[in-house]
């Protein structure tokens, strides 16, 4: 009698990216609504970077329900608004600026933390949402395997995978990037958040750190580490766009020039870690059965992925509601062409809601592919 082969490990892997993540409660809503009514979380391995560090955290508490935690979470990003995130005065503003040019240009280390943005009313807001007694207790109930929180380390240069799960789940270890087991806390999320230049660092142990999406080489490695078979990645990157014929450029702001290396971060290694993906499995099948059989350490495997992202560009859609920003913030975005900045901070329900809505469309255009991921072989 022929040995049944174990059910996939499915994975769900969340990028990062500021307000932009509430494009993946619209997919996940959109997940929900397409299995059946009272589902547990269908997902093993939930990672996330970044803002989908939040939204993973708040899958894997809710686990025992999909469709209610998905609910809660919409709430919450329906509901947002910029104070919920940040300090808004304006003197509060100017003095963090202040702090983060001098210590720039003296180019050497303060005590006091240098960013632009105070974000402590995001860590109350994670208090009330986020539950982690509820992750342990739906780990050890067998609804979840593992959570993992990837932040990026400011002395090591390193990204951190920090995962709470099962056990027999080991440590990792890879050029750049590593994966710790530990207690999650809300501490990781608020360094998994920390937007560099934006959002304070924050320490944890010996090292401090900051968005998790920074120097993340490979967003997918951490479900692939933690023993995912299936992949399903929601991105939050904004399509790009070359310049009309005739369009006369200006030298630009020290704003969009901070845009553009975080819209690096954010968009380059998500988009280019699911096609390196993509030509791994299809390199799979050609290795001979007896060199896959010697190099079994290597743990040689087809691992089924679906990607799903945004169908038009958030940075133009943050450029809509501009007028919608905190006087305090326009100081600093002072017009709509920093749109990558205004994508990420624009914690406004105006703009989280149409992402939401978004997402939710995208995912149900893909509703075949997303029946078929979730179908048992």
């Amino acid at each position: 009698m022929q040995d049944s082969q174990p059910p996939a490990k499915k994975a769900l892997v969340l990028s990062g990216g500021g307000a932009r993540g509430a494009y993946q409660v619209g997919v996940l809503r959109a997940i929900a609504n397409l299995l059946p009514h009272q589902s547990p979380n269908p997902f093993q391995i939930i990672t996330g970077a970044s803002a989908g560090s939040l939204n993973a955290a708040a899958v894997a508490s809710s686990a025992q329900r999909l469709r209610t935690g998905v609910r809660a979470l919409e709430y919450v990003w329906k509901n947002i608004s910029s104070e919920q995130v940040y300090r808004l005065d304006s003197s509060g503003l100017i003095s963090n600026a202040s702090n983060w040019v001098f210590s720039f240009l003296s180019n050497r280390r303060r005590n006091t933390p240098t960013s632009l943005l105070d974000n402590a009313p995001l860590e109350a807001l994670l208090e009330k949402v986020i539950k982690f007694d509820r992750v342990t207790r739906n780990i050890e109930r067998g609804f979840i395997q593992a959570l993992a929180v990837t932040a990026s380390g400011y002395s090591s240069g390193e990204s951190v995978s920090f995962y709470q799960g099962v056990a027999g789940l080991k440590n990792w270890e890879h050029p750049h990037r590593i994966g710790i087991r530990t207690q999650l806390t809300i501490k990781h999320l608020m360094a998994s958040t920390a937007i560099p230049t934006l959002f304070p660092a924050v320490r944890i142990n010996r090292e401090y750190f900051g968005d998790g999406a920074i120097r993340q080489l490979a967003p997918l490695s951490p479900a692939i580490q933690l023993g995912a078979d299936r992949i399903l990645a929601i991105g939050v990157s904004s399509k790009s766009r070359r310049p009309e014929k005739g369009f006369e450029p200006t030298h630009p702001s020290l704003t969009q020039i901070l845009a553009h290396i975080l819209n690096s971060a954010f968009v380059d290694t998500m988009t280019n870690d699911i096609e390196i993906l993509r030509r791994y499995n299809r390199m799979v099948p050609l290795i001979p059965p007896e060199l896959a059989a010697k190099e079994r350490v290597l743990h040689l495997r087809n691992i089924d992925l679906l990607d799903i992202t945004p169908s038009e560009n958030l940075n133009d859609i943050a450029s809509d509601y501009f007028d919608s920003l905190p006087r305090a913030l326009k100081l600093f975005v002072r017009d709509a062409g920093s749109s990558t900045v205004l994508s990420l901070l624009m914690f406004e329900k105006c703009y989280t809601s149409r992402l939401i809505e978004l997402g939710y469309n995208d995912a149900m255009e893909k509703e075949q592919e997303i029946l078929a991921f979730f179908r048992e072989d």
